[in-house]
């Protein structure tokens, strides 16, 4: 078994793409990994090959984008009474891909829940296993998309700006519970939000040809390499880097 053995780490966005390979890998190194994702039938089966590995760990479904299913969610991990040692909130969407003018409140307000405020609602429901005496990590997955506007993004690209301050906020108040946070940005990735994002019309994201383009010509990123650079950062990075905003290309 790996030398993590013994710690237990949240993933959000578990059932799929780098959430499911980034599980994978922590099991590898021992932990066991509470899954959380809205998809129950690709969660059950990422369990299954989680469990495969690290048996105690377990699945419970989530929507970032529910209040309710987060509360939920929170409540069963709470009744198992382990300190948790890490959190990847991994889980994110990229909807809507509109126009700002065509995207409405219903829109904006679902990304904001699901990449913003059930990040913090969740955090903040888990209190209990975060605050205390042993060492918490906190890992992010940001965007490109957070640091620069793109046409037809702006919730996206709204909502993730907002979760790097918000890591940086975790950071700074998480100090005297020796709690640190960092954010990555994971480049193009092969999952399922870039299946997303080449269906979308031309109409609605003129960028959509660079996109298919990229696929194309076979510059995504495979999640398990994605999740493989990110082990270390999620797993080892310390009070120093707290705060900071990294690249997956510069790890």
């Amino acid at each position: 078994m790996g030398d993590l053995e013994g710690q237990t780490y949240l993933v959000t966005g578990a059932s799929k793409g780098i959430g499911r390979e980034v599980s994978l890998a922590l099991a590898r190194k021992g932990v066991r990994v509470i899954l959380l994702s809205r998809n129950s039938l690709e969660l059950e089966q990422t369990l299954t090959d989680v469990q495969a590995i690290t048996p105690a760990s377990y699945a419970t479904p989530c929507d970032l984008g529910d209040s309710s299913s987060i509360e939920q969610a929170a409540q069963t991990i709470l009744s198992q009474d382990v300190d948790i040692n890490g959190i990847v909130h991994n889980a994110g969407d990229i909807h809507p891909i509109k126009p700002l003018f065509e995207a409405d409140a219903v829109d904006w307000t679902r990304s904001m829940m699901v990449n913003v405020v059930g990040v913090q609602h969740l955090t903040q429901a888990l209190k209990e296993v975060l605050q205390g005496n042993h060492r918490v990590r906190v890992t992010t997955i940001s965007s490109g998309a957070a640091l620069r506007p793109l046409s037809s993004w702006s919730a996206y690209c709204t909502a993730k700006a907002g979760l790097d301050m918000w890591t940086r906020c975790l950071a700074e108040e998480g100090r005297e519970n020796n709690i640190t946070a960092v954010s990555v940005a994971p480049g193009i990735v092969d999952t399922a939000m870039q299946t997303t994002i080449r269906s979308a019309s031309e109409e609605d994201f003129p960028l959509r040809s660079n996109f298919v383009g990229y696929h194309e010509e076979g510059q995504l990123s495979k999640p398990e390499d994605v999740a493989a650079a990110l082990l270390p950062l999620i797993t080892e990075h310390t009070l120093e880097q707290s705060g900071q905003r990294f690249d997956v290309r510069d790890l």
